[in-house]
């Protein structure tokens, strides 16, 4: 807390300020107290007024006292609160500080009934059935996904788990794996997060629904499409609609091919696992959104933040990490799909600015409302005028930056667009989208001898290792041998051949960075 100018600045992400001590309307103050208590904790401040001015109190022993003994009466169970008096230039204040409880949830209770309170942004509101429900799990301790249910585990197959896994890690599954892991209890029953795991998964809220719109709204859809399936099978599934409506264009650099794709592969499968591990899943008519808009693609799933907080309102370098589902998120990482650290919002971030044609501006967007979590990627190849031709974007690649910026809304510079139609060059209509690698090199390649003088071709095995990392710039060397079919020193070797060549580098740690394309004018 800070005092500037007779004004109070709060430090705490949830405070709310009160003139006074309302004493006949005490419902005002008492369901923030019950929702800080839910949620994560915060402070009321009392002499202080909306906008933060200090006005002072009367008499702050008495209003203590009172706010004491009320919190007693009427709160279930009490929370944990401390009361802290402070003196200003002659005013006395009163924060009333409350710690985010253990043993939720709390109610507040008048005339026999019960309501819980959740902090929503700054605002103090009444739980929904959802809300209640995952107060009472908390205060539990215990999470949706590791409730036992009546389902026997003798009864269901992993067998799409246990591929995955072999695949993933290359290591051999063993069903004990399932127990581990928090799918299987003890006495052989499937916990939930086991329900969602099996291969013939019949939870009713697994379910993606995915959907190309036309333009860059929801008016006509060219193709819409629904999954009721497993998690694992859910990620494939969507993952392969947003590939098949989305698009990558090439230039042809002196000695190799370069990728400029319209979003990063890696960062929207960090984006989607985000929200399949963090969803609320005990929302029974919520399921996960893909839908992607000529400018961008934008994830939606039921849930929103934990502690109550909104996450555009948060320093996602700063946000902890705190899980919904942890069994759930437990098995994507043995997986090899999320790393435990919780990073996934700063990682899509740093994927997509790892491509060679991102500009500042276009950076993963994150938002959350009450009870639903967006995530927003911006197509790095479309303007405010629309698609922007290849050419321009490798005209930009190649040093132009300030040619081309991007800025915010209320900026008046723009991409400029080719007079020709970048439409025709890569279409905005059914027939033209969902094209596979190959039709898209033949549509939106460039042949541009003024990017440099033929020089000596890059190896093969060169260009797929600079068509990953392109991909997923965090790819390790060992995943580039399992993805290519070489040994892992073949990787090497045509690595440090890439270095020496001045186009690939490695930042970071190697368990921890990313790799980079050198991009010379």
């Amino acid at each position: 807390m800070q005092i500037q100018n007779n004004t109070l600045i709060a430090e705490c992400s949830a405070y709310d300020f009160k003139e006074m001590l309302e004493r006949k309307k005490v419902k005002s103050w008492l369901k923030s107290v019950s929702a800080f208590a839910n949620t994560d904790g915060g402070s009321l401040f009392y002499g202080v007024n909306d906008n933060g001015v200090i006005v002072g109190l009367e008499n702050p022993q008495s209003d203590a006292d009172f706010i004491s003994e009320t919190i007693k009466a009427r709160l279930d169970p009490v929370p944990e609160i401390q009361l802290i008096p402070i003196e200003h230039e002659g005013h006395s204040l009163l924060e009333v500080k409350v710690k985010a409880g253990t043993l939720t949830p709390y109610y507040y209770y008048q005339d026999g009934t019960r309501t819980a309170y959740v902090r929503v942004g700054n605002e103090s509101v009444e739980c929904n059935s959802q809300q209640l429900l995952s107060l009472v799990l908390k205060g539990t301790h215990m999470t949706w996904d590791s409730l036992p249910t009546q389902a026997d585990a003798s009864k269901h197959s992993f067998i799409i788990l246990a591929n995955t896994f072999r695949e993933q890690t290359h290591q051999e599954w063993n069903d004990k794996y399932l127990e581990s892991f928090g799918l299987v209890t003890p006495e052989g029953k499937l916990t939930n997060a086991g329900l969602l795991f099996v291969d013939n998964c019949t939870v009713f809220q697994s379910r993606i629904f995915c959907t190309r719109w036309t333009g860059l709204y929801k008016d006509d859809a060219i193709s819409s499409v629904e999954h009721r399936a497993n998690l694992v099978l859910l990620l494939k599934y969507g993952m392969d609609f947003i590939k098949n409506y989305t698009m990558s264009g090439w230039v042809k650099m002196p000695n190799y091919r370069l990728n400029l794709p319209d979003y990063s592969d890696r960062a929207i499968f960090e984006g989607l696992v985000n929200h399949l591990i963090h969803r609320d899943y005990t929302v029974m008519g919520g399921e996960v959104h893909i839908d992607i808009y000529d400018d961008r693609v934008e994830l939606v799933s039921p849930g929103a933040m934990l502690d109550g907080t909104q996450i555009q309102d948060r320093d996602i370098y700063k946000v902890p990490s705190m899980r919904r589902n942890p069994v759930i998120a437990d098995v994507f990482t043995q997986l090899d799909y999320m790393e435990k650290r919780g990073s996934g919002l700063r990682k899509m971030r740093e994927l997509t600015e790892k491509l060679p044609n991102f500009l500042k501006g276009k950076e993963p967007q994150y938002q959350t409302e009450a009870t639903s979590f967006y995530t927003t990627f911006y197509n790095l190849n479309w303007s405010e005028n629309g698609r922007i031709a290849v050419e321009e974007v490798a005209d930009r690649v190649n040093g132009s930056v300030e040619k081309y910026p991007v800025k915010d809304n209320n900026a008046s510079e723009k991409y400029p667009v080719n007079e020709e139609g970048s439409e025709k060059k890569f279409g905005v209509n059914a027939k033209k989208f969902g094209v596979n690698s190959k039709s898209s090199v033949e549509k939106f390649g460039v042949n541009a001898k003024k990017f440099g003088d033929a020089q000596k071709r890059v190896s093969k095995t060169a260009q797929r290792i600079i068509d990953l990392v392109i991909s997923d710039p965090s790819i390790t060397a060992d995943n580039m041998a399992n993805k290519i079919g070489v040994t892992k020193r073949a990787i090497e070797k045509n690595i440090k051949s890439l270095r020496d060549m001045g186009i690939l580098v490695h930042e970071g740690s190697d368990k921890a960075g990313y790799w980079r394309i050198i991009v010379k004018p």
